[in-house]
């Protein structure tokens, strides 16, 4: 959060003028503050003074100064005010909402105290704090207050959370109290919560918890349940004054804390979960701070001060411009504000869960805000203002946006559709569907009458469309189509519903009923008029309108000659946009009738009538008027329902209705009202929708009974009118019965007359009204149910005679069975074919006849084509051949195979052969072989498995039934019969089935079937496969049928065989196939080759020229030595090929010997050369030089060369230079002289013929001599001395310089001085200097260095001759040279005299020259005791900078004892660079071994004063308060302690002490090796017989030891150490600092007293009810200050230090000095003498043991 101040409200004055208190309107638009004279200042957003008003005292009698305002807050709807006033007194002004609006007290709240502070969180209530501890709540809307908790303590401060719903109170005692009025399910606790320090006057509740100050001049931040979880302490600078007042941001995620000029700014990192503090804003002669408001945006901050001025700041963390039309300032992590440049309106996009915001973007046509935080989204609206944020899950950014709908905003994220309703935090659906265009989505919220209507139509497929209600989030409706669905679009109220498919047809759907309504074909164009449910569709060329949806078959149509392109409605006017080419053309609709859906929609059905008056009948204006009548019947509107219907001619409801209203009316007049909730409204009402049985209900509710029984005599509904007088007891019931039976019969109507007769009980008028109607069998059931009936015969005998004459026998049975005469019954049985009754009735009556009524009953099923109903009847009968041919009949096969089991073999036989045959067509095949064998029938078995083809079965069956020689004869047999057939494959079968494939091998060879053969031949005879493939090519190629026998050929793996025959068929184009494809990757070039040889000529061109083979061909017939062919070839085609083949003839020539032929074709070839060198290489020199000088001139020198070679071999020297002189070749003179030794020939030669080379032939001379050695060294000299002689000085001195004889210096160095004699005598000035360059080193080398610098003064090489004189340290020399020739050079001789004295380690003499270079020489010598005292010459900066390096030294070695002596003999300066160093000496000492006895106290001494040293210096220094300091700070503290417990651990009465001291240090085991702490801890436990603490120690230690040896800490258990100052987060110990026999040792006990179980696992606890050496309460949250003898808390008894800060338990302080007075430890002693040092002297020295 950055402050930047922007302008002054109010300028400051010169003296005290305190600005009291602030505040800022809800709605941003007013600020108010409250100046020293008590007037309430009023200025606007942009802080511009609007208004003021003087606030009144309670008391006017009192005066205008009686009072302070303490308190300023608005009302949530920032259009009142609240002022809080000490004399005890809260008023409420309303201000309005306009500048200069009168103002006017509405509330006033007395109160028995003095108001402090005052808050409005809420709408109607103000919650204040008093004087006298009391936090009270005023309401506005009952002027009345109430107490909401009770303290005694001044109230101090007051502030809420960030929603508002809960406060905080602050109290002059530190007291810090809670209270929710809706903890919005955070579960935090109420009431007291903290107690702070001191009085809370800054105090702030933000996201990240509470942070509280006051005079103590320190920032407490506290947790939810008030826990510290950080403190800034500022009391350590002097300019800090206290903390006067605090603010919080309103997203919770800055608090700003006002004092003496300066505002500190403190910023909650979510990430971090802390506070971090910003750099603070210091504005000079600002004085305090006494008031600050922020604006409810969070975009500035007001700061009111001591002064009475007011100054405005600008708040935020960053500000940018997006697409230069708009403004985002982010005022925190979760809250940005928008401003859009050109109009000016502000839209503050937040996030309620305090989520910081990432980039914000706008879309949607720069409507609408899309943000992210990381778990949620963030919309708005910016025209309307609405805003959400809804739970949202990082998904990279891959979301796709559509604002096409006002309302609600649809996310597509990875196939999910998400809708989020602007205004709503709440997701209003998800569904699953992958169709993101917003065509085939319909969504509608709430944009008509229906308040809850919010549907959502999407496709869940091409063809499927589902409709989702979102408030009651279910599937309201699934519409399925038979083709791709590309537009969807519901109505307004989402009642219906239209789509279009692929093929352009248009569908209504109505979601109640869902019904589906094909309504237009061809459709081009689809809308819905916004604010009705009217539609304008184009089909083709016309123009499509419903008036009226509900009726879509009426439609009105209107030619159109171009294409529908919008729809527009406004101003009472509804147009179709339509382009017609180039021209815009609109076509206005029937606004009246679009009016008229519009008011059916409203309910105003009185505006839809006066609509419908006015139009003439038409098949639109008839469906409005029937759904106007259905709507107005509905909603109870009976006249215009009556007028509809008039309008309809529906003459018979318009008339009921008539009467109905008129019965309104009447009633009306006598009950007032509207009359149509009277009951006989009502009741004819349901009878028009034709429920009588409600009207019936309302009738008799209202006892109406004659009216209800009127109304169905009216309807001819007599029994329901009979019902209702038997019901109510009516006296007309006989006569409306008597009346009701005439009628039936009057109207023919017996039946009903008798079940009129029947329901009284009169059984024979009714089975006589039965008869007289008809009816025998309804009388039969009538009387089989009344036994009185029965037993009349004669009643009895006339039904039964009716039945039997109206063919009912089986009910003519059952009267006859119930009356016992059996006989007749089983007679009408057997007529009636009731043959179940009639075998019931002959198993009870006739047994015998059982058997005949079963076979009757079978025969009758039979009849019936029931066979397998048949077959069990049957078999009851006995009637197996019946019971078998009905099975079969019935195609029940198994069955009959059953029945058929059960039988004879001899009658069973040919069933048995049908049945087998039905399974044979089945192919069941199987089952039918057992049939034919029980049938005696194996051979048709046989001959069905052959059929079939299944060959293994029909042997098996034939070797079961038959003999092996008879199946064997059979089956050839019968193969042979199949071969004749032409079914080859058929006797192959049978061949193979008795393992002669040999034979069937034969018949495919006899029949030139050679693919079956060799398939037959692979399989069993696979040895022979390759030699029948290659007999069968033979033959097949004898037959000329080429192309087959290829194939065998090729399969036999001899394609050069299929060569060969195409070959020698003349089939070239074959052979060459067959070659390219089989014969690897020449063979087919080799058959071109061949092919083109047998062509020859031309042809043969031709041909290698189309395969590409020319030149190929042309080198394989050279290469094959067929050269004729190759000349052939070359002449016709490639001609220049021709010299090549004449060089390969040559050479076969020459290998053949033939040379003069061989010459010849050389010459030919062009290549005469070659020729000579034939004749060369067999030393035919005449014939050579013959043909060189003929053919190739340039040659003559080669064989001149070979001559003169040939004469060297012969040692005839002169002969060959001779000769190597004709061929102008002197250098191979010279290289032949040069190998044979002759250098002085070769030089010779060289001399005269080749000058150029001549030094380098010397210089090889040279190089040969030096490999001869001495010898060689004299002839190097004597050519020298002749050079010399001759005059040629400077090849002399080039002879001399390379002199080179280690065994003979003097006379190199004779040599060299010849040469310089030489060069400066006679060479030019630049050869001589080029000369002395080399032989000075070579002197000075030799160590002849006044030679060497005389040399090159002798030369004017001054520099060189000054650096000759310093290689041999001929000083006094070099200096006078530089001196008297070339001054320049005195401070260079002085550099390398320095240098010179630092190689040779003459340090005292460099002294004097360079005091640096002589410490750093003593530095890196080790000599640090000469370095140290001559750098204590030197000033404090250069001591230390060696001091620093000796330690670092010291260090490396690991002695860091001297290290420590070092700082402590200097001084530990507060140099940053040094800081690492004093950290590593701590930490070598505090990880040493043997540090905790008396002896080692002057060691932990020194490591404190020098602490103590370096801290002084740091608070000088730049370093104060930093992370350094603090760290050397707590560094100090620890070696005080280790220094301390040494001195107790030298006096016996002070043991106690060094045990408290050893469990002090636990509280750093962040700083100091935890296992080592513990360890000691616990031994000191032990040893004082704390044995609860030793074990708990202990038992940590031996935790870290496993941890150590595991090499983590991840197991370590923190339990014991809860509540407790001791760190959990430690560093891993790196090596383990107790040996192995003490870790045992303490292992051992550890386990002995868990096993005793004598100790409990708790650490001991002071009055506090916390640890008793932890410094932080746990109940309280209090921090105190540690002992400085023990380190332990102090509590009640204390010893306080001139220093603050600095404490002592007076118990353990008086016990320290009487140690020290009695024992007279010096090492005590120095110990207090240090305390007094550090903590500003000594308290008073007397004892005290209270």
């Amino acid at each position: 959060m950055q402050l930047k101040h922007m302008r002054s409200l109010l300028t400051p004055q010169e003296g005290a003028a305190k600005v009291t208190c602030m505040t800022w309107s809800q709605n941003n638009a007013k600020f108010a503050v409250c100046t020293v004279d008590r007037v309430v200042l009023l200025y606007d957003e942009h802080g511009e003074r609007r208004d003021k008003f003087s606030t009144k005292p309670a008391d006017a009698k009192y005066g205008k100064k009686s009072y302070a305002v303490k308190g300023l807050a608005f009302s949530p709807d920032s259009s009142k005010i609240a002022v809080g006033q000490t004399d005890n007194i809260i008023y409420v002004y309303r201000i309005g909402d306009d500048w200069g609006d009168k103002k006017v007290i509405c509330n006033k709240f007395i109160q028995t105290s003095a108001v402090t502070c005052l808050l409005w969180p809420a709408e109607n209530a103000i919650v204040f704090g008093l004087a006298e501890g009391k936090v009270r709540l005023a309401n506005t809307k009952t002027n009345k207050s109430s107490t909401i908790y009770n303290t005694d303590s001044y109230v101090v401060s007051l502030t809420s959370n960030v929603s508002g719903k809960g406060i905080l109170s602050g109290h002059a005692d530190g007291t810090i109290v809670r209270y929710f009025f809706d903890d919005e399910g955070s579960g935090e606790s109420q009431g007291k919560l903290v107690t702070h320090p001191c009085p809370p006057y800054a105090l702030a509740w933000a996201a990240g918890g509470i942070v509280a100050g006051g005079c103590d001049k320190k920032l407490v931040a506290y947790g939810r349940e008030g826990l510290v979880v950080q403190t800034f302490d500022f009391s350590r600078d002097p300019s800090e004054k206290e903390l006067s007042t605090a603010a919080t941001s309103p997203s919770g995620q800055s608090v700003v804390i006002g004092s003496y000029d300066r505002l500190r700014v403190l910023n909650w990192s979510s990430r971090k979960s802390a506070w971090e503090e910003s750099r603070p804003k210091d504005i000079p002669n600002l004085y305090m701070i006494t008031a600050l408001a922020w604006k409810r945006d969070g975009s500035r901050l007001c700061a009111g001060t001591l002064c009475g001025g007011v100054e405005l700041f600008d708040c935020c963390l960053r500000r940018m411009i997006y697409k230069n039309k708009f403004e985002m300032t982010y005022v925190g992590p979760s809250q940005v504000i928008v401003k859009n440049l050109s109009t000016g309106t502000r839209v503050v996009l937040k996030s309620h869960y305090g989520y910081e915001v990432d980039e914000v973007k706008i879309m949607g046509k720069e409507r609408f805000l899309v943000a992210h935080t990381s778990d949620t989204l963030l919309l708005g609206d910016l025209r309307t203002n609405r805003l959400s944020e809804v739970a949202w899950q990082g998904s990279g950014g891959n979301e796709k946006f559509f604002f096409e709908n006002e309302n609600v905003c649809m996310i597509f994220n990875a196939g999910e559709l998400t809708l989020v309703e602007y205004g709503s935090n709440e997701i209003l659906g998800t569904v699953r569907t992958e169709f993101m265009n917003p065509h085939l989505i319909s969504v509608r919220l709430n944009e008509r009458r229906d308040a809850d209507g919010k549907k959502l139509a999407y496709l869940v497929d091409r063809k499927t469309i589902a409709i989702v209600d979102l408030v009651a989030g279910y599937n309201v409706g699934t519409v399925v189509h038979d083709a791709k669905i590309d537009w969807i679009e519901m109505n307004e109220t989402g009642h219906k519903m239209l789509f279009r498919d692929k093929k352009l047809r248009l569908v209504l759907y109505d979601i109640a009923s869902a019904q589906k309504t094909s309504i237009l074909n061809y459709c081009s164009y689809v809308q819905w008029v916004p604010g009705s449910d009217v539609v304008v569709a184009q089909n083709r060329n016309n123009l499509c309108v419903w008036y009226n949806i509900d009726s879509p078959e009426r439609v009105t149509m209107f030619p159109l000659k171009g294409d529908i392109v919008d729809l527009e409605r406004s101003n009472g006017r509804t147009d179709v946009i339509v382009a017609e080419g180039v021209n815009t053309i609109s076509y206005t609709l029937d606004e009246g009738l679009i009016e008229f859906g519009t008011a059916i929609d409203d309910g105003d059905y009185y505006r839809a009538t006066a609509f419908l008056e006015t139009l003439e009948m038409s098949p639109e204006t008839e469906a409005m008027w029937r759904s106007l009548s259905r709507m107005a019947l509905e909603g109870g509107r009976l006249r215009v329902a009556e007028r509809c219907f008039s309008a309809l001619g529906d003459v018979a409801k318009a008339k009921f209705l008539r009467e109905t209203n008129e019965l309104a009316d009447r009633a009306a007049l006598d009950h007032g009202g509207e009359g149509t909730d009277h009951y006989t409204v009502r009741a004819r009402l349901a009878m028009l929708e034709k429920n009588y049985k409600l009207a019936e209900m309302i009738y008799l509710e209202q006892n109406a009974v004659v009216e209800a029984m009127q109304m169905y005599q009216e309807l001819h509904m007599w029994e329901e009118c009979i019902a209702v007088a038997k019901a109510k007891g009516h006296p007309e019931l006989e006569n409306l019965t008597r009346g009701y039976l005439q009628y039936l019969a009057d109207s023919g109507q017996e039946e009903r007359a008798g079940e009129v007769r029947e329901s009284e009980g009169d059984y024979i008028s009714a089975v006589n009204l039965y008869l007289r109607a008809g009816l025998p069998a309804k009388a039969a059931r009538l009387c089989l149910n009344q036994d009185g009936l029965m037993a009349d015969s004669d009643l009895v005998a006339r039904v039964t005679a009716a039945l039997v004459k109206g063919e009912f026998y089986e009910r003519a049975g059952d009267l006859l069975e119930r009356v016992n005469n059996g006989r007749r019954a089983l007679e009408c049985y057997c007529r009636g074919k009731a043959f179940r009754k009639a075998i019931e009735l002959a198993r009870a009556a006739f047994p015998s006849e059982v058997v005949k009524l079963e076979e009757l009953w079978g025969d009758h099923l039979v009849e019936q084509k029931q066979q397998d109903a048949a077959i069990n009847h049957y078999i009851e009968a006995g009637c197996t051949t019946k019971a078998i041919e009905a099975a079969l009949g019935a195609r029940q096969w198994k069955k009959a195979v059953h029945i058929l089991e059960l039988q004879e073999p001899k009658e069973a036989g040919g069933y048995y052969l049908r049945i087998a045959q039905h399974y044979s067509a089945l192919q069941e095949y199987e089952v039918a072989e057992r049939l034919y064998v029980k049938a005696g029938r194996p051979k048709d078995a046989i001959d069905m498995y052959t059929q079939a083809g299944h060959w293994e079965p029909a042997h098996a069956l034939a070797v079961k039934c038959m003999e092996p020689d008879e199946v064997s004869v059979l089956y050839v047999s019968q193969a042979k019969e199949l071969e004749k057939q032409g079914r080859f494959k058929e006797a192959e079968r049978l061949w193979i089935t008795v393992d002669e494939p040999d034979l069937a091998i034969a018949m495919y060879k006899k029949h030139k079937m050679y693919e079956d053969m060799i398939r037959l031949v692979a399989r069993y005879h696979p040895d022979l496969l390759l030699d029948t493939h290659l007999h069968l090519g033979k033959e097949l190629e004898a037959e000329g049928r080429l192309r087959e026998a290829e194939y065998h050929y090729l399969k036999g793996k001899d394609w050069k065989a299929a060569v060969n025959m195409y070959r020698v068929a003349d089939m070239w184009e074959e052979a060459h196939r067959v070659a390219k494809a089989h014969g690897g990757a020449g063979a087919h070039k080799h058959v071109s080759y061949l092919w083109a040889k047998s062509l020859g000529g031309e042809a043969a061109v031709k041909l290698l020229t189309r395969f590409g083979l020319l030149e190929t061909a042309i080198d394989y017939a050279t290469e094959n030595c067929t050269f004729d062919f190759a000349f052939e070839l070359s002449r016709l085609a490639m001609k220049e090929k021709l010299p090549e083949i004449h060089l390969k003839y040559a050479m076969f020539l020459e290998d053949e010997g033939k040379f003069a032929e061989a010459e010849s074709e050389f010459v030919k070839a062009e290549k005469p050369k070659e020729a000579v060198l034939m004749y060369v290489h067999n030393q035919d020199w005449s014939s050579a030089q013959r043909v060189a000088e003929l053919y190739d001139t340039d040659s003559v020198g080669d064989v001149l060369d070979g001559q003169a070679r040939s004469a060297f071999e012969q040692k005839d020297y002169q002969k060959a230079e001779a000769l190597f002189l004709r061929a102008q070749r002197p250098e191979r003179a010279v290289q032949y002289y040069k190998e044979s030794g002759m250098w002085s020939d070769a030089i010779r030669i060289c001399k005269e013929y080749l000058p150029a080379r001549l030094e380098q032939l010397q210089q090889e001379y040279e190089l040969d001599v030096a490999k001869k050695g001495a010898r060689g060294t004299e002839a190097l000299v004597a050519q020298a001395r002749e050079w010399e002689q001759a005059g040629e000085y400077s090849r002399a001195v080039d002879c001399y310089l390379k002199v080179k004889d280690a065994t003979n210096v003097a006379l190199m160095e004779k040599c060299w001085m010849k040469a310089a004699e030489l060069s400066i005598k006679f060479l030019p000035p630049g050869r001589s200097l080029e000369v002395v360059g080399i032989l000075g080193p070579l002197l000075v080398s030799a160590g002849r260095h006044s030679t060497a610098a005389e040399l090159f003064l002798s030369v004017d090489l001054i520099k060189e001759a000054i650096d000759a004189f310093i290689d041999g340290e001929e000083w006094n020399k070099a200096k006078r040279v530089a001196k008297e020739l070339a001054p320049r050079y005195e401070e260079y001789v002085d550099e390398q005299y320095k240098k010179y004295l630092k190689t040779q380690g003459k340090v005292d003499s460099l002294v004097g020259v360079d005091v640096m270079a002589a410490l750093d020489m003593y530095a890196e010598r080790g000599q640090w005791e000469k370095c140290l005292e001559t750098a204590s010459k030197q000033n404090y900066k250069v001591l230390h900078k060696y001091v620093a390096l000796c330690a670092t030294r010291l260090i490396k070695e690991g002695n860091w004892g001297k290290a420590l002596s070092l700082y402590v003999q200097h001084g530990a300066p507060a140099n940053a660079q040094n800081f690492n160093i004093y950290k590593h000496i701590f930490v070598a000492m505090v990880n040493a071994e043997n540090m905790n006895h008396a002896e080692v106290y002057h060691s932990w001494a020194d490591l404190r004063d020098m602490l103590y040293n370096l801290c002084e210096n740091v608070v000088k220094s730049s370093e104060v308060n930093s992370r350094a300091h603090q760290e050397f700070e707590q560094m100090l503290l620890i070696a005080h302690y280790y220094a301390t417990r040494s001195a107790a651990l030298g006096v016996p009465q002070l043991e106690v002490l060094a045990a408290k001291l050893c469990v002090s240090l636990l509280r750093h085991v962040d700083l100091i090796p935890a296992d080592k702490a513990f360890y000691e801890a616990g031994m000191a436990a032990k040893v004082m017989g704390w044995e609860n603490s030793a074990f708990i120690f202990l038992n940590r230690f031996l935790d870290l030891v496993d941890a150590v040896e595991e090499g983590s800490l991840d197991a370590l258990d923190h339990s014991d150490f809860q509540d407790t100052d001791i760190p959990f987060e430690v560093p891993l110990p790196a090596k383990q600092h107790v040996p192995a026999e003490k870790r045992e040792e303490v292992r051992e006990w550890v386990l002995a007293v868990s096993m005793d179980q004598r100790v409990d696992q708790v650490l001991p606890k002071d009055e506090r009810g916390s640890y008793e050496a932890s410094l932080l309460a746990v109940s309280t949250g209090v921090r105190s200050l540690p002992c400085m003898i023990t380190g332990y808390p102090v509590l009640r008894n204390k010893i306080e230090f001139k220093l603050p800060g600095k404490a002592a338990n007076k118990e353990d302080w008086n016990k320290f000095l009487m140690a020290v007075k009695t024992n007279h430890s010096s090492e005590c002693q120095d110990v207090l003498k240090f305390i007094s040092r550090w903590c500003g002297g000594l308290p008073n020295t007397s004892f005290s043991f209270q």
